[in-house]
């Protein structure tokens, strides 16, 4: 399995490590048969984050032809409303920093990158997996309606507007969707995708070498519905 993290500018540093981390040691681990980039809408570049002045490097154009696995992170920056205006007089670093994290997910839409994602969950053989914000990346493309997904409890009533079964779990497996809650659930996705597309020993080694626990139940649509307690 090969997998593209995807950075736009104002990504989440944890949304996108975090995941990179065990899927690359799910590739050592199991000699080779997972591999992972980071990549852009762009091609390689410099990709400033939402966090500071960090700054991780695209090393390809996204791809979705090559991918066995699109990841797409959340923002991270400021809590504010989806219609605020950014400042474009300030750098490029410093607008990151001061936006809000809506104004930085709808940034996405003004990209390639919604037609790169439409290609890639067109595509059978290609899972789509977000983290955090990412869902509301795909969301608001218009990408997910119909679809079961997670994001950060505050983006939940978001999802609901645009068409998506929003569901509050921290891992949610809709097939070749695959979603996360807050960030740190990145672990956890990752973690899951080892286990299903490379085999349970592969991930469970990946745990242990992290020292970290996957929480809580991955969601699927499958079984009977709860009663109401």
């Amino acid at each position: 399995m090969h997998a593209q993290i995807v950075l736009f500018d104002g990504f989440d540093p944890l949304d996108v490590i975090a995941p990179y981390e065990v899927l690359h040691a799910g590739g050592t681990a199991s000699g080779g048969l997972v591999s992972v980039e980071l990549v852009s809408a762009e091609g390689p570049r410099e990709v400033v984050s939402g966090a500071g002045a960090l700054v991780l490097r695209a090393t390809a154009a996204l791809d979705p032809a090559r991918a066995g696995l699109v990841l797409v992170p959340g923002a991270a920056g400021r809590t504010g409303a989806p219609g605020e205006a950014p400042d474009h007089d300030a750098g490029a670093g410093q607008r990151q920093q001061d936006a809000s994290i809506p104004v930085l997910l709808g940034r996405t839409l003004t990209t390639e990158l919604p037609v790169l994602l439409k290609a890639a969950m067109d595509d059978p053989e290609v899972i789509v997996g977000a983290v955090c914000g990412g869902s509301l990346v795909l969301a608001m493309a218009g990408l997910l309606k119909g679809r079961h997904a997670t994001t950060h409890h505050l983006g939940l009533d978001m999802l609901d507007a645009t068409g998506v079964h929003a569901v509050r779990a921290r891992v949610v497996d809709d097939g070749d969707l695959v979603t996360g809650a807050g960030v740190t659930s990145g672990l956890d996705l990752a973690l899951h995708l080892l286990e299903r597309e490379v085999g349970p020993q592969i991930a469970h080694a990946v745990e242990e070498l992290f020292a970290h626990e996957r929480r809580g139940t991955v969601w699927r649509h499958q079984g009977p519905a709860p009663a109401a307690f």
